[in-house]
């Protein structure tokens, strides 16, 4: 894609917004290497609604025409009709963009440890509730009827991946283990393939981290997330212009792995793919230095804000409790947008 192209796209993106109470127009924006599109990518907001506005209002601040919003799961605390009402009405209340894009998260299926929403009732689980009624609240709040999606960012591709089986309905040694369908593995690979094929980098949320990536992954509470991780890992690794953004650990972006690239042997690609901590909205974590971990304790709120440029993308952490910038890095593109480099 040339530069024409690209801002054809950024500006097709933002001709076909419509501003509607709550939403925010996308504009393509310029830099100093030619056209930017930004959005913004957040997770874990698990019932802290009103950080969750705060967040809204922050970026809307500082990027008040952002081509989209990614949400990493755990939309909710417990996977609740009514929870996801709320979260509904929160965002609808504070500005934002139109397109939204929604990942599942392990959050959304803990109906079943209540037998009502005010008793906790993990030994009688699942207390009358169906793993496909937990699913059919997901899509109905999403409005689709696919776990993985795929939207546009400003031209930008953004997938969504997530569990297609919530784990202990299928294993009574499970929890919350990822299962991840043939169907859903192909139709990754067919996206990536397409767009690698049209030199576009791609923007992947899933709740859960992929084993030693970024922080936390190391610890053991989050080697075993996946069951299926080296296939996907075998995917992603791939393509050198992936960005994967997965949330879940919480774990403040303030660390230094907070961001890494992970190379994936026997993929043919010695550059890796980019993996990224997108943190929380609700409460932060931290190492405990006994292989477990401790809460951060006080006012915690972070997300991202991502540039895609011809080049390159950046990629800034932020606090929006303290509305500051904690840091930034460059990823330079392998297939750049505007041609190979």
């Amino acid at each position: 894609m040339d530069r024409r192209a690209f801002m054809a796209a950024a500006g097709a993106a933002a001709a076909g917004t419509v501003l509607v109470p709550g939403q925010a127009e996308a504009q393509p924006g310029w830099g100093p290497n030619g056209p930017v599109v930004r959005f913004n990518i957040l997770s874990d907001i698990q019932g802290d609604l009103a950080d969750f506005g705060r967040a809204l209002d922050d970026l809307h601040r500082v990027n008040p025409g952002s081509a989209g919003l990614g949400i990493a799961g755990d939309i909710t605390p417990r996977g609740y009709d009514f929870e996801y009402a709320q979260v509904r009405e929160t965002i609808d209340k504070h500005p934002h963009p139109r397109e939204v894009a929604w990942a599942i998260g392990n959050h959304e299926f803990y109906v079943p440890k209540w037998r009502d929403p005010d008793t906790l009732a993990q030994e009688t689980w699942p207390n009358g509730t169906t793993e496909d009624s937990l699913f059919r609240s997901f899509f109905r709040f999403a409005k689709r009827n696919t776990i993985y999606s795929e939207t546009s960012f400003g031209g930008i591709p953004v997938l969504c991946l997530g569990t297609e089986r919530y784990a202990k309905y299928h294993d009574p040694k499970l929890w919350d283990e990822v299962w991840i369908s043939d169907q859903q593995f192909t139709w990754l690979e067919q996206r990536l393939r397409y767009w690698s094929s049209r030199r576009k980098p791609v923007m992947v949320l899933t709740h859960h981290p992929l084993p030693n990536t970024v922080s936390g992954t190391h610890n053991k509470l989050y080697l075993s997330d996946y069951l299926q991780p080296d296939r996907l890992l075998s995917i992603l690794g791939r393509y050198p212009d992936v960005f994967l953004f997965s949330g879940h650990t919480h774990w403040d972006l303030n660390l230094s792995d907070w961001v890494i690239r992970r190379v994936v042997p026997g993929t043919g690609n010695l550059e890796g793919f980019t993996v990224v901590n997108t943190a929380a909205v609700q409460v932060g974590w931290m190492d405990d230095g006994k292989g477990g971990e401790v809460s951060l304790g006080g006012a915690f709120n972070q997300g991202l804000q991502v540039e895609v440029s011809l080049r390159s993308v950046v990629i800034k952490a932020r606090d929006f409790t303290t509305g500051t910038w904690l840091k930034q890095i460059t990823v330079p593109l392998h297939n750049s947008i505007g041609g190979p480099w």
